[in-house]
């Protein structure tokens, strides 16, 4: 999956096309997420956000296990931030990774990310949709990343997490979808083994693409 995220943002890009009417999202456990944006649990020091120092704190610094992720966007950058914008929501410069090929659905990425799947912001329709990783450093709302296990991470929520057959491997997905927020959803990658390889989190229907943008 890795492999075609990186090559897809660098290639032609899927049109996104997908209407804007999903259904209401389920209830998630009190426990995992809260009506603004959901707090992530403290399951290792490197997941905890002291709210006076995330408050303090740059959107521009590049330590997701800083806790930045949240059903709302990353730290600053929030769901629906105009394309335009998202240079100042962040703090610092974005490159654009495949509007040459698709104006309508490309990604952004900092400055410092190695391959565009390391960290990503997917902008669609004009407007912040998405960001998703494949590395082990961010961690996703409720503290869950990449190289944990599926037994792991459904004990970290609750056993709230849905499983669902992965598209192209023999892995899974797994999704937690927000309440009390704009229709959003977290979405985690496993392997054959059950090990996480990616996850990412946004607005429906575009965190449900699987081929970039489509």
């Amino acid at each position: 999956m890795r492999a075609l995220l990186s090559l897809g943002l660098l290639a032609a890009l899927g049109a996104c096309t997908a209407e804007r009417a999903p259904p209401a999202p389920p209830e998630v456990p009190a426990d995992v997420a809260t009506d603004a944006a959901p707090a992530s649990p403290s399951p290792s020091p490197a997941a905890e956000t002291p709210a006076s120092a995330a408050a303090g704190k740059s959107a521009a610094t590049p330590d997701g296990d800083l806790g930045m992720a949240t059903f709302a966007g990353y730290g600053e950058v929030k769901f629906g931030t105009l394309a335009v914008d998202m240079g100042k929501a962040w703090g610092g410069a974005l490159k654009e990774v495949g509007k040459d090929f698709n104006a309508s659905c490309y990604f952004m990425t900092p400055a410092w990310v190695k391959t565009p799947a390391e960290f990503n912001f997917m902008i669609s329709e004009g407007r912040f949709a998405r960001f998703g990783t494949d590395s082990a450093k961010y961690a996703a709302p409720g503290g869950g990343k990449v190289g944990m296990r599926e037994s792991e991470l459904q004990k970290l929520y609750n056993n709230a997490l849905h499983a669902s057959p992965h598209k192209y491997t023999d892995g899974k997905y797994l999704s937690l979808a927000a309440s009390g927020v704009a229709p959003t959803k977290l979405v985690f990658e496993t392997d054959a083994q059950g090990v996480v390889t990616e996850w990412r989190v946004g607005l429906l229907p575009e965190v449900d693409y699987v081929e970039g943008c489509s």
